[in-house]
């Protein structure tokens, strides 16, 4: 297989932003940026993503069985660059970031305009990421929506020129 031909197709599949959630009992919290995502029922509500096989959110989810995706908007690119670092939780906020707890525990980042919580269903580990299957139990739009839903999401292509992920 040609790399470089590997790296630009897969590189050419769309992708939204997240904020990926994650609380444990003793208040461990894990907040990544993630774009490995998609719908993948619809009775019952299934979401699919793809989790770092070595992150604090790959052990925190494995552990809770329970994860939020909070959709992040159109600009809001300094957010999603902000979880692309360690996440540090200080009070009722995660890296700066105020948040409330969902019905799982997992953390509801409360800028973003919409959110799903989900408890894990399948968890599928293979290579260097995790495909987690996750049944959505609670979801919640934070603001009116003007256009199509799928318009209001931030692409990752939206974070600039040399920013990737993928391939």
């Amino acid at each position: 297989m040609d790399p470089a031909a590997k790296k630009t197709a897969l590189r050419m599949i769309p992708y939204g932003l997240y904020i990926l959630t994650a609380e444990n009992q003793r208040g461990d919290i894990a907040a990544a940026t993630v774009n490995w995502v998609t719908q993948a029922a619809f009775e019952p509500p299934l979401v699919v993503v793809g989790v770092k096989a070595d992150s604090s959110a790959h052990a925190l989810i494995k552990e809770t069985r329970a994860f939020a995706l909070n959709m992040l908007g159109k600009g809001q690119q300094s957010l999603a660059f902000t979880f692309f670092k360690p996440a540090v939780k200080e009070g009722e906020t995660i890296s700066g970031e105020p948040f409330e707890r969902g019905v799982t525990g997992a953390p509801l980042l409360v800028r973003c305009p919409a959110y799903v919580e989900s408890r894990v269903v399948e968890l599928l580990e293979r290579g260097d990421h995790s495909v987690v299957v996750g049944e959505v139990i609670a979801a919640g739009v934070r603001q009116p929506i003007e256009a199509r839903p799928d318009d209001t999401i931030l692409w990752l292509k939206e974070l600039g020129e040399k920013v990737f992920y993928g391939g």
